[in-house]
Order: C-alpha cells, then sequence, then structure tokens
C-alpha cells in the first residue's frame, strides 16, 4: 500500500444535489476547502482508512471540486512534520491530522495554522489544533478491561500491551488502570510493552510475555490489531489459558470474535466514519468563520462482547 493518494472526484447538477442531500448537508459547494489534506498513524490500519472515508465524503459534499490528498506517517513524527509542511506549500485550507504525538507535532500545527489552515485533530489530540472529535477513550479501556476482570472472577494475571505515545493510547491505558483498581487480587504484570498499534507488534510483544509469564489471565491490548496479534501468538504457543480484549469494535476482531476457538472476547466500539465526517465538518465550519460550540468532541463508547456480536454492525459508514 502507497504512503501517499490523491483523490479528485467531480459531481455535477443533480448529482451534486443528492449528494448533498443524502449527508443533511445544507452548505454551499464554494464553502467547502478548494485543498484539503490528511495524514493518519498508519495507512496500515484499516480504522484509518475508515477515517479517511469519513473525511473525505463531508468535504467532498461541501465542495465536489475539492483537491484531497490522504497521507500516512507510518507513527514517524519526522514524516508527518514533512507531510505538513507539504501541505502548508501546495496550499491547503483545511487539515485532518491524526497525530502521531500530540504533544511534538505542536510546532508543525502552528505553521499550518499561520498559513491560515484551519487544523482538525481526530481520534487523538494535537497541541494546538482547532478543535478535536475523538472517543472517549478513558471509558473505552475502562469498559473492557472491567469485563476482562470480570471474566476471570476478579483474580488472576493481567496483562496490558501498550501503544504509540498517543492521547488515544495512552487515555485507554488509563481507563484500564481505574479498572483494574477495583480489583486487588488481579496482579498486573505488565503495561509498558509497545504493540505499535500492530497486528504484528500485538504478536511479537505477546511473544515475548508468553515466554516471561508461565500464567497469563488476561490480555488487553490498545486497539484491536494489537489483540488480535496477541491471540495469534497465544495460540501459536498452545497458550489458551486467557482471554483477550480491545478497543476499536473493528470487523476484523468481530469476525474473529465468533470463531469457535477464539480468546477474544470484548472489544470497546469506536466509529471512525462518522468521528472524522464530525471532525471535517466542523473544520470546514471554522475555516469559514462559523462558530462550532464546543472544539473538544468526546465520543461515547459501547461494549461489543460475543453476546451482542451478531446484532453489531461494526464501522458502519451510513451508505
Amino acid at each position: 500500500m502507497t504512503k501517499s493518494q490523491r483523490h479528485r472526484v467531480v459531481l455535477a447538477g443533480l448529482g451534486s444535489a443528492l449528494a448533498l442531500a443524502a449527508g443533511g448537508v445544507a452548505a454551499q459547494e464554494s464553502s467547502g476547502p478548494e485543498r484539503a489534506a490528511i495524514t493518519v498513524g498508519t495507512l496500515g490500519n484499516p480504522f484509518f482508512q475508515v477515517v479517511i472515508a469519513g473525511a473525505t465524503d463531508r468535504i467532498e459534499e461541501a465542495n465536489p471540486d475539492a483537491q484531497i490528498t490522504t497521507v500516512g506517517a507510518d507513527y514517524d513524527l519526522n514524516e508527518q512534520s514533512s507531510q505538513i509542511d507539504s501541505f502548508i506549500a501546495g496550499g491547503a485550507q483545511l487539515l485532518i491530522l491524526n497525530a502521531v504525538d500530540q504533544q511534538a507535532v505542536g510546532p508543525a500545527v502552528e505553521r499550518a495554522k499561520q498559513s491560515g489552515m484551519t487544523v482538525a485533530a481526530v481520534d487523538v489530540s494535537a497541541a494546538g489544533a482547532d478543535l478535536t472529535v475523538m472517543t472517549n477513550n478513558v471509558q473505552a479501556g475502562r469498559i473492557t478491561c472491567e469485563y476482562l476482570a470480570e471474566q476471570i472472577g476478579g483474580e488472576g494475571n493481567f496483562i496490558i500491551i501498550n501503544g504509540p505515545p498517543v492521547s488515544s493510547i495512552t487515555d485507554r491505558v488509563q481507563g484500564c488502570h481505574e479498572a483494574l483498581e477495583n480489583y486487588p487480587d488481579i496482579e498486573l504484570l505488565s503495561d509498558n510493552q509497545d504493540g505499535q498499534a500492530s497486528r504484528d507488534g500485538g504478536f511479537q510483544v505477546m511473544q515475548n510475555l508468553l515466554t516471561r509469564f508461565s500464567e497469563i489471565d488476561a490480555v488487553f491490548g490498545a486497539n484491536d490489531p494489537t489483540a488480535i496479534g496477541a491471540q495469534l501468538a497465544a495460540q501459536q504457543f498452545g497458550r489458551t489459558e486467557m482471554v483477550i480484549g480491545g478497543v476499536d469494535g473493528s470487523p476484523d476482531f468481530v469476525d474473529a470474535m465468533n470463531q469457535d476457538s477464539t480468546l477474544l472476547v470484548a472489544s470497546a466500539s469506536q466509529d471512525p466514519y462518522g468521528m472524522a465526517r464530525q471532525a471535517a465538518d466542523m473544520g470546514i465550519q471554522m475555516m469559514n468563520g462559523e462558530e462550532v460550540g464546543e472544539t473538544e468532541v468526546l465520543l461515547d463508547t459501547e461494549l461489543v462482547t460475543q453476546d451482542n456480536a451478531a446484532d453489531w454492525d461494526a464501522w458502519s459508514t451510513g451508505n
């Protein structure tokens, strides 16, 4: 998969009107940016593909002729900063930013704003961004870890597989810690190993943890790919004594959770399409000098388990 994709979609006449009506958007075509940019942590995570779709759809509704550039930074701060400088040079008016480091990206955000760009942070916070739309990640970590704790009877050995230093991950880990405070008979064996928010990373970290610890009762992966990778490692080691949870409520996780031999039992849901669409909508309003009310929006999450997975509409795009 390439690190950069360029979208240009032109809709005219009735087609444009239908697109606007379908989205319930009253804005005129001219209200949208002529040039917009989207940078996400990695294009290799399906979550971010849905984020891109949500933001792109809203921008194109506002301006069907918009030129939209989408890139992945591979969780590299220098790469993302360079991307933002390229967006500035290209005259982008709106940036949808999934920061790879919420604090260190601040100088690049400031350069973007000085150029006249509106910066909308999505999924994670970003220092200096004009607005932020993200899941209540503390809640997501809390409800998943509460469920895992109950599944093991409130006692046993617990693992947290951490991730990149972004607010979404740190908030989930915080929420998990808060949940475990209510279970004094649970021993936290590890919480500082970086699974890189990926299946491969979760697999590699879990391999090491399985070698270190002879008994693991529950594992919390900081996102669904991490949790799925952890399950693959446990199954390869023949270790089936544990339950595993994640965050995302992704189609891949739900499908894997429905398998007979699964260790996956719960994931706190996210709505990447709706989240990114709302961030783009608010960004367009701010770009046009309109009031948006609260500039930090936290979206509630629900727990997806084996009990409700069959009815779960994972990551609906509303199409």
